[in-house]
């Protein structure tokens, strides 16, 4: 039987962005105690890796090395007069100890599960750690300093594999998006809150790829206050179609759960009933898959959204009611929920907005009907 592969360590556990900053590293820790406490890693379809750091040679395969020896000074705390030239400082991308190390551990985990997936071993691999789809190839952005999305799809394209790249997480996959702006070998899918309201500002429909690879970027903008039936209407209409053209070798899926209503940084009004929707299809679509982590800044959603992607994707049921082991554990953090909810469907109560959402998504669908669709299909 061939297995699934979680790449997980506890050695996360040793970086901190700062008391103040919003993005919390124990998240992963409480997402991993959700899975275990729910028997996932004892079912036989599941494999446990440990983490392993990527190499210099492995972050060149984008980065600048310029760029590159800019975060290796930094690994102390400490900056050097020009690191705010490569976005590093106070504000989204803080210098913390060991900032170097965790980037190379962040991206050791895709290259893991990237080289899991494409060697055969397995037809899906989650790195949840993973994900960091800002950072550009010398500059730190939006908490990213490491783009490991690009570099696992880099290697993937070095073995002559045709990618899907699929975004899920509230903000653009701006950093990805770039990377393969020009290329007609991994085509870039983003669902995203859009940038009128929300950083990076990017990601509107008409970037759509340029020179070999025009028509190979996707964006699906999203209005604020987007639920999930208008978000799934639109999924359905574009990513399953786009997908079946381009005929990919591997899926590589980045699974923000920053779209859920109770988020505090972003605007969109999705939740789990919607988020295990769109999990459920991409099993279907993807032919092997690895899967990547993303943003996601409410503790309670990361824990059970990828406790539940990971059930998904070993074909397990989960109980409503969560373990009594991840409750102990997750009280420690504040957290109070005992359920997974993942059948609670509130739609936005404004009938008003919900049809001048659906009324922008149409529009923009259209608009990818008749400009990116005829590219791929060729």
């Amino acid at each position: 039987m061939l297995k699934n592969a979680l790449i997980y360590t506890d050695a996360y556990l040793d970086y901190d962005y700062g008391p103040m900053h919003p993005l919390r590293v124990i998240r992963l820790k409480l997402a991993f105690e959700l899975i275990k406490a729910y028997g996932l890693l004892d079912i036989p379809t599941a494999e446990l890796i440990p983490t392993q750091k990527a190499t210099e040679k492995d972050l060149a395969l984008f980065h600048s090395k310029e760029y590159i020896e800019i975060l290796k000074y930094a690994n102390r705390g400490q900056g050097i007069g020009e690191a705010y030239l490569y976005g590093l400082g106070p504000g989204d991308n803080p210098i913390f100890p060991g900032l170097f190390d965790w980037s190379l551990l962040i991206t050791g985990a895709t290259l893991q599960a990237v080289d899991f997936v494409a060697d055969g071993k397995g037809a899906i691999a989650f790195n949840m750690a993973g994900g960091l789809h800002h950072a550009l190839r010398a500059r730190a952005s939006g908490f990213c300093y490491i783009n490991d999305p690009v570099i696992g799809i880099s290697r993937l394209v070095q073995r002559g594999m045709r990618v899907v790249y699929l975004d899920l997480d509230a903000h653009h996959g701006d950093g990805v998006q770039q990377a393969f702006y020009e290329t007609d070998q991994v085509l870039t899918i983003s669902l995203h809150e859009s940038g009128d309201s929300l950083f990076p500002g990017t990601g509107f429909e008409y970037e759509i790829g340029r020179g070999k690879g025009e028509g190979f970027s996707v964006n699906l903008p999203f209005p604020a206050y987007t639920d999930d039936e208008n978000y799934l209407w639109a999924f359905e209409e574009v990513v399953p179609e786009l997908i079946e053209y381009f005929s990919p070798d591997i899926v590589v899926t980045q699974l923000g759960v920053d779209t859920f209503e109770s988020d505090p940084l972003t605007h969109l009004h999705l939740s789990l009933y919607g988020f295990e929707k769109v999990i459920r299809r991409i099993k279907t679509l993807a032919p092997r898959w690895v899967a990547l982590g993303g943003g996601g800044y409410d503790l309670s959603n990361v824990a059970r959204a990828w406790a539940l992607a990971w059930a998904v994707m070993n074909g397990v049921e989960l109980e409503d009611k969560l373990p009594p082991a991840y409750l102990e554990f997750a009280s420690k953090q504040g957290i109070v929920e005992d359920r997974l909810g993942k059948s609670t469907f509130t739609p936005n109560t404004d009938e008003r907005i919900r049809r001048e959402i659906r009324m922008e998504m149409e529009r923009i669908v259209h608009y990818l009907r008749w400009t990116v669709f005829p590219k791929i299909r060729r």
